[in-house]
């Protein structure tokens, strides 16, 4: 049988993180173990019953059942540009300043297919999203220079550390995997620095909705339309698995990562895009935010609150988040090692070192397991003295 080498590219790619984390796991599963998963940043809740039945009244419909566009139905388009005034009090032209995407995901990653050139240097966060510092410069044959989030900063990118001239730069906040949050001053500064440097912006506000004690996430377009943002349905919504999302933003970054999706992609299922519309649509007039997404932002900040005590209990020095559903910490040992450490009791955790290299160290823990299992694993951390 013939022997095919991938291409020098995608061997200079590492493995995604979450792959690593799974053959890490799958021999425990094998072995019938009972994992407690705080590894990837699925959410255990349901999707609300009104996006369920939305979608249930749309599959059936014959239209709804053909290709979409690459930029996604203009009906959603309008949804997210009504959202966007409601929300953030932001005016949109759906026809040319929104894009839906399959997912943030692969948006994040044509932003840079459309607009970076060989040889030009990207500018990422770590710790940050792989796709950041992976795909995104790798398949671009750009530089990507890797600008370090510290603690005493509170976790937010130092523009002064950035180097200038760069073609784009990726801004996340609330955080992966930090949890940290920042506010329109902090916003405005950046904003400033990329206007001044003739860089791309562009913002991923996948936890926009995921806040707690009384903090709201901002929007980049609150300080200047020259950026372009990324948001998700997966987390806000507990839909991960519809792979849906938006771009808003300038109209010429989001006419180019149009023209790029035209040539790779048909848009993700109308169905599933008319169901996105009555998620939107549950937000009041004035952007009050649903109940069930208050109701579950409850439940999770009853387990952020239990998981942080309780690894503080453990003596381990952790911050409670205002945002995401991630908590934090130094481990005080090498991340991967605390890592297997972790999976020999039955618990799953994710590396800080596969966000990058200026995170080792560190551990991120999603709390998308109930109180129950959270105090089951802190019983066991305890049991086994890794700290």
């Amino acid at each position: 049988m013939a022997k095919y080498e991938q291409s020098e590219r995608l061997q200079k790619l590492p493995p995604y993180l979450f792959v690593r984390l799974e053959e890490l796991t799958a021999e425990k599963k094998k072995q019938g173990w009972d994992l407690i998963d705080f590894g990837i940043g699925d959410p255990d809740l349901p999707t609300p019953k009104p996006v369920v039945e939305a979608l249930k009244n749309a599959v059936g419909v014959n239209e709804n059942q053909k290709y979409s566009s690459s930029q996604g139905e203009r009906d959603l388009r309008v949804a997210v540009a009504n959202w966007y005034k409601k929300r953030f009090n932001v005016d949109v032209d759906p026809d040319k300043e929104v894009c839906i995407t399959i997912g943030s995901k692969e948006a994040i990653f044509n932003i840079s297919q459309a607009f970076v050139n060989c040889g030009e240097t990207i500018i990422a966060p770590s710790p940050g999203y792989p796709v950041y510092s992976g795909a995104a410069p790798l398949f671009n044959e750009a530089k990507c220079v890797l600008v370090p989030l510290k603690k005493e900063n509170d976790w937010l990118l130092d523009v002064d550390d950035c180097p200038e001239g760069a073609r784009m730069l990726y801004l996340n906040y609330p955080n992966n995997p930090t949890g940290a949050t920042c506010d329109t001053k902090y916003l405005k500064k950046v904003y400033d620095w990329c206007q001044k440097n003739d860089t791309i912006l562009c913002y991923d506000n996948a936890y926009s909705e995921m806040c707690y004690d009384g903090y709201q996430a901002p929007s980049i377009l609150e300080v200047g339309p020259d950026a372009i943002e990324f948001g998700s349905f997966s987390k806000t919504f507990n839909m991960t698995g519809w792979r849906l999302g938006y771009a808003v933003g300038n109209a010429d970054l989001v006419g180019g990562l149009k023209k790029c999706k035209g040539q790779i992609d048909s848009g993700a299922p109308i169905f599933i895009q008319k169901a996105a519309i009555a998620a939107l649509e549950m937000y009041g007039p004035h952007g009050e935010i649903p109940q069930i997404i208050t109701d579950n932002m409850a439940v999770y900040a009853e387990r952020r609150k239990v998981l942080v005590e309780g690894l503080r209990d453990l003596g381990y020095d952790v911050v409670m988040p205002k945002g995401t559903f991630y908590i934090w910490f130094n481990c005080g040992m090498s991340s991967f090692e605390f890592t297997e450490k972790m999976v020999d009791l039955g618990i799953v955790v994710t590396p800080g070192s596969g966000f990058g290299a200026s995170a080792d160290g560190y551990i991120r823990m999603t709390v998308t397991e109930p109180v129950e299992r959270i105090k089951e694993a802190l019983e066991r951390m305890k049991r086994g003295s890794y700290q």
